[in-house]
């Protein structure tokens, strides 16, 4: 059999191949966050959380027979680094992004995304936030492109000043943040609703400080000490917050703090027996009250990176099962049809139902405020991340219902064709 032969009978075998073998290639995720400098614990671990997830769905068969595939990208924290990976992304084909550190970092991925799937109809891409809050993204800045699993700065903040109301040891409160949007937006909101819920309580500090740059926060400290503050209020996360936590327990500070991320890698060693009873987290995963599907989970993520890795954001997990439904429900991996099926959504999430809120893309979820305390074994179950004598002890559990906030956002949807 001459070349030209053997050529046009191979190409008569590839046409005749089920549809199934088309498609068995990987759906790839890129993972755009940092792996590298002050944030890359933070990174490191959200990756081994993604992974660990894309394994099980894998196990089941993933979606529509297709397996996921991660493709890390280090963007060093950078929205410049994450735009240039973007246009990676692209160029390799990759129609699905994974994102959580930083909203500065998101903010240029939304603008980026809404761009290149305005000026590429073929290389559309779907955005699955984690971990990103700036209120903005689901209401002004909204897109029908970015889907945010994680509850926003508002939802937290309102989570954070309830608890606050009866608490009248609470006098003279002490706003510290990292110099970006996000941090401008905590600051804000918590002022406004401080004033709003304690009108008795004085604001005596609110500062913002450069975001992964700080690696000594004992002059915020002396601040703090100096306001004479008895509560601290922050949305500081990775290095930042473990480093200030680490910075006030040397000095002896005696404030309580409200945080929205003090379960995260690297906070909870930093705490330690000082913050025993004295600092509180807002967050959506309580595993105190988990079900026993969960704790499976946990003991399984345990099992497979060591027994103090704790496997907290569960709001990947979630981005995970409805990206696969999604695309089950639709038997496509086609962005806009996908993007489409998850809008709406309700499903049993971790710790009760969850919901993909059509309006704006915001995941509705219970959330819950808890506080630093020692494993027992009732009501602190599991140990944080990092350690094996601490954990959170749930103070209150807030429905998804009643989590909810109203939205500005004018979603602009593209017409999505029906054909497979």
């Amino acid at each position: 059999m001459d070349r030209r032969a053997a050529q046009s009978l191979l190409f008569a075998l590839v046409l005749a191949l089920p549809l199934g073998a088309a498609r068995s290639e990987t759906i790839k995720i890129a993972y755009i966050d940092p792996l590298s400098g002050m944030m890359a614990a933070t990174g490191d671990h959200g990756l081994r959380e993604l992974q660990f997830q894309v394994e099980r769905i894998n196990a089941k068969g993933g979606a529509n027979g297709q397996k996921f595939e991660v493709v890390p990208m280090d963007n060093k924290l950078s929205p410049q680094e994450s735009l240039a990976l973007l246009n990676r992304a692209v160029d390799e084909g990759i129609h699905y992004v994974f994102q959580g550190n930083g909203s500065s970092v998101a903010g240029a991925l939304i603008d980026g995304i809404n761009k290149n799937n305005e000026r590429n109809p073929d290389k559309r891409v779907v955005f699955l936030n984690y971990a990103a809050v700036d209120p903005d993204f689901t209401n002004s800045k909204c897109s029908f492109w970015h889907f945010r699993f994680d509850a926003n700065s508002d939802m937290k903040l309102q989570a954070i000043t309830d608890t606050m109301v009866g608490k009248k040891d609470i006098k003279k409160v002490y706003i510290i943040g990292q110099d970006y949007s996000f941090g401008h937006q905590v600051s804000k909101t918590a002022k406004e609703l401080i004033k709003q819920k304690r009108p008795d309580v004085e604001i005596v500090g609110d500062e913002l400080h450069p975001l992964a740059k700080v690696k000594d926060f004992a002059p915020y400290v002396a601040k703090i000490q100096a306001a004479a503050a008895d509560t601290v209020v922050t949305g500081n996360w990775g290095s930042d917050l473990a480093l200030l936590i680490r910075a006030a327990r040397d000095a002896g500070l005696k404030a309580n703090f409200y945080t929205f991320y003090a379960g995260v890698v690297g906070a909870p060693v930093a705490i330690g027996e000082a913050g025993i009873d004295r600092v509180k987290v807002v967050s959506y995963y309580a595993p105190n009250d988990a079900p026993k599907k969960t704790v499976d989970e946990i003991e399984a993520f345990k099992k497979k990176y060591g027994p103090t890795e704790d496997p907290y954001t569960t709001s990947m997990a979630h981005a995970m099962e409805l990206l696969t439904m999604a695309m089950n429900e639709t038997k496509s991996a086609d962005p806009a049809k996908v993007a489409k099926a998850m809008e709406g959504k309700k499903f049993q999430g971790h710790f009760g139902e969850i919901e993909m809120r059509k309006d704006d893309h915001q995941m509705i979820q219970p959330l819950y405020v808890a506080t630093f305390a020692k494993v027992d074994g009732k009501k602190v179950k599991f140990p944080a991340d990092g350690t094996k004598e601490f954990g959170f002890k749930t103070d209150v559990k807030i429905d998804a219902a009643k989590t909810a906030l109203p939205t500005t956002c004018q979603m602009q949807r593209p017409q999505v064709s029906a054909n497979p």
